[in-house]
């Protein structure tokens, strides 16, 4: 493939566009008439079982013939009889024979389940599937970068235009569902679903989720393209931050935290324009998100006017009864689902669902409005889908499906993607003519590059189906040339069983010791294998002990070390760090994560990549940037020492370049003001060093005073530039005043009368707001 070009700068954004778009009090979307009368025609002929089945979603393998699938995906006639003909299900999901299938067997097997629904219940179904980073199901379709890196590229643009292309080639395969973006704030690095979401902070997840939810459906939401797909923003919410770390376990989130940073990314995506909402799996504070009614009707539909789909996870209604134990049976869960705002109930094996749902409603324990509220926000989805007009496609017509075009954009997310953490001695960039010893277990494959949700669900079928593209080792060979690369690992991972992926095989760490005696360097790829969801839990975050001890016996060679980070959350490597000379952290970079990587070590290609999360450094002390300010004091005088020190490996936002910049002239257009004001922001940024570069420009700010403890800083907006060698550049970011509201300790949004700092690339300046506003209503 040719070197990526370079890609033309973003616009200048305003920092307060999340925070204006949130203030309306209009509905993000406007009805349609056309939709909404077609909707209340069905309602009035549609009988009761056939509106429970719009809210039932059952996945693929119930309609599959596994015994006909060994010569190819194969449906059962019998089962698509039974499930959409008696039972009148409205939608499936899933990838068929779990692993990623050709655009063409997508197309037929869809086509084939929708003239089952069209013939049967006269309603198109609708098809989900789990594209969230790219086209992970669909064979030769473009992957892109897992979340957290499309976030530590701090760029808006690769992020829309990485959910476009994800939706193209969705809908390439005759999907027009995705379950994606994942919003989730990523704050707990035990947690193994790290890597899915854009990191750690309220507003990067707000602004790049926004960015996908446009990406994928276009400007249009009551009318998606045929080249878009429906959104569906997950998981709604708090999910990052079990008490645990473990998947799925309770989370406990004061009330002002969880209206104030983690309901902001699906607040700022309905406004937006998001057409569906996935529910979080697990319990907070004692209640299911699937069985709050406050958080459900209340919070999305209600307060917000929100007339799209909420769609539970996995099996959760069952979980009510089964696992959550606030419902002695399943069909008392679905009463208390459905009655608190679920719409369609991704069951996924069990049409048990629809009788028992039938049963509630004769019973008069689920209300037929209720019914009728759910169906009609399932017909809104697929008519504004089109899918009653197109319930499939003429695949052919997506040419553009794996193209060169769309591979390149995946590339240079890669790029932007990869954070430079140290570079002590400029070792980096590698010349040419290097001789490299190459060593580590995540050297020479596709699934660490890739991560979970790729291919398969654990993606450890990525290296199966990803062999035309290049893993590190091979990517350093095309770079560097074979004869200069000599690959000896050290340690391995062991083969795929039963979701082992943390598993190693006996070391060989001597062959690697002895093959650095012919080498200049020693790039050392270490981190984690492939994982998803629970089965990604550990006990213990700190990296292997054979790949530290890996690195300790390579770097007493004497040689210097590079590391090479390649893991789906921050693993502690405190004892080891020192020992590099060089580290760089490519968390899971997607298919052209190897030809990035390779082409920012030989310095074709300059670092831009900066931290999206808090680099942790010690086991039992993990935190996040946006602190408490008495997480870190110094000693107190007097009888008792009570102390507290905030020591990190990296913080967030960190990140190196080939060269430097310099910030100056530090500006506001106004030193004091009032609610509604809207501050500019500006800043000098100047490349001071000897190469182009690419900086991603940060906007903090810090409320000195406040009733309620404030965070020690707060990032408010941010922008990438590119500047060649002593270029300089002024960033203009807007500031809503209301950004800098926070949610107190009676649950209403605050802006305090007092000072605030401003801070951007080590410079500072302090704004005042003249006046206090409390506001009434549940959203600014």
């Amino acid at each position: 493939m040719n070197k990526v070009k370079q890609m033309a700068m973003t616009t200048v954004m305003c920092a307060g566009a999340i925070a204006l778009a949130v203030g309306q009090t209009a509905p993000a979307i406007p009805s349609d008439p056309v939709i909404e009368a077609n909707i209340q025609q069905w309602l009035k002929k549609m009988t009761l079982e056939e509106k429970i089945g719009q809210m039932c979603e059952i996945t693929i393998d119930v309609v599959t013939d596994f015994e006909k699938s060994r010569d190819g995906f194969t449906l059962s006639e019998a089962m698509l009889d039974t499930v959409i003909g008696k039972y009148k299900v409205g939608s499936l999901l899933n990838v068929p024979l779990s692993v990623a299938q050709k655009k063409e067997v997508w197309a037929k097997a869809i086509r084939q389940i929708q003239e089952k629904s069209i013939k049967e219940i006269g309603i198109p179904c609708i098809y989900g599937v789990d594209e969230i980073h790219g086209t992970t199901y669909t064979l030769d379709g473009t992957l892109f970068p897992q979340g957290v890196n499309m976030g530590a590229t701090f760029n808006r643009t690769l992020v829309r235009r990485g959910a476009e292309i994800s939706a193209y080639e969705t809908k390439a395969s005759c999907v027009p569902w995705t379950y994606a973006p994942v919003v989730d704030l990523g704050r707990d690095p035990r947690w193994p679903r790290m890597w899915e979401n854009y990191g750690e902070d309220a507003y990067l997840n707000t602004v790049m989720g926004v960015e996908a939810v446009l990406g994928f459906q276009g400007s249009d939401p009551n009318h998606i393209g045929r080249y878009n797909v429906a959104a569906c923003v997950k998981h709604y919410m708090g999910y990052g931050v079990p008490v645990s770390g473990k998947d799925r376990t309770p989370s406990a989130i004061p009330r002002s935290e969880l209206r104030e940073k983690h309901f902001a990314p699906y607040l700022a995506a309905i406004r937006a324009g998001a057409l569906s909402v996935m529910v979080n799996s697990a319990v907070d504070n004692g209640m299911p998100f699937h069985a709050n009614k406050e958080l459900l009707t209340d919070w999305l539909k209600r307060d917000l006017n929100w007339d799209g789909l909420i769609v539970t996870d996995w099996a959760d209604i069952n979980n009510l009864c089964t696992r959550d134990h606030i419902a002695a049976t399943k069909k008392e869960a679905i009463k208390i689902a459905i009655n608190a705002g679920i719409d369609m109930s991704m069951v996924p094996y069990e049409t048990s669902f629809c009788t028992y749902l039938k049963e509630l409603v004769e019973e008069g324990e689920v209300p037929k409005s209720r019914i009728d509220d759910a169906v009609a926000r399932v017909l809104r989805l697929k008519y504004r889908l089109g899918l009653f007009d197109n319930p499939y496609w003429d695949i052919a017509e997506y040419d553009k499906f794996g193209s060169p075009e769309h591979a390149d954009g995946a590339l240079c997310a890669a790029e932007e993607s990869e954070v430079l953490l140290k570079n002590d001695g400029n070792l980096l960039p590698l010349k040419q003519g290097t001789k490299i010893l190459l060593a580590g277990p995540n050297a020479n494959l596709m699934r660490c590059l890739n991560g979970g949700w790729s291919y398969s669900w654990q993606g450890h079928r990525a290296d199966e189906f990803a062999g035309a593209y290049n893993t590190i080792y091979e990517a350093l060979c095309n770079k560097f040339g074979k004869d200069n690369i000599t690959y000896e690992p050290g340690v391995t991972y062991a083969p795929y069983k039963n979701d082992n992926w943390w598993e190693e095989n006996p070391v060989e760490i001597e062959k690697a010791v002895a093959a650095a005696a012919n080498a200049d360097v020693i790039i050392a790829c270490i981190g984690e294998n492939s994982y998803c969801e629970t089965p990604g839990n550990l006990n213990d975050l700190t990296l292997s002990a054979n790949q530290r001890n890996l690195v300790k016996a390579l770097a007493a060679t004497g040689k210097p070390v590079i590391l090479v980070l390649n893991e789906g959350r921050p693993r502690i490597i405190n004892d080891i760090e020192p020992l590099a000379k060089a580290v760089v952290h490519v968390m899971l970079p997607g298919n052209y994560g190897g030809d990035a990587l390779a082409n920012l070590l030989a310095g074709d290609v300059n670092f831009s990549g900066k931290l999206p999360y808090t680099y942790p450094k010690y086991i039992n002390s993990l935190a996040t940037y946006d602190y408490k300010p008495c997480e870190n004091v110094g000693q107190m005088a007097g009888n008792y020492n009570y102390d507290a020190v905030m020591d990190v490996q990296w913080p967030f936002g960190f990140g190196l370049s080939y060269t430097s910049y310099a910030y100056s002239n530090l500006k506001v257009d106004k030193s004091s003001f009032a609610p509604g004001d809207v501050i500019t922001v500006s800043v000098d940024v100047t490349n001071t060093g000897s190469v182009e570069g690419k900086e991603s420009v940060l906007l903090y700010s810090s409320d000195l005073v406040a009733s309620s403890t404030p965070d020690i800083k707060r990032l408010r907006g941010f922008d990438k530039i590119s500047l060649k060698p002593g270029e300089t550049k002024t960033v203009t970011l807007k500031l809503a005043a209301d950004d800098l509201a926070f949610v107190g300790y009676d649950g209403l949004w605050r802006l305090e009368k007092g000072d605030f700092v401003l801070a951007c690339g080590g410079k500072t300046v302090t704004v005042t707001c003249t006046d206090t506003k409390v506001w009434n209503t549940p959203n600014r």
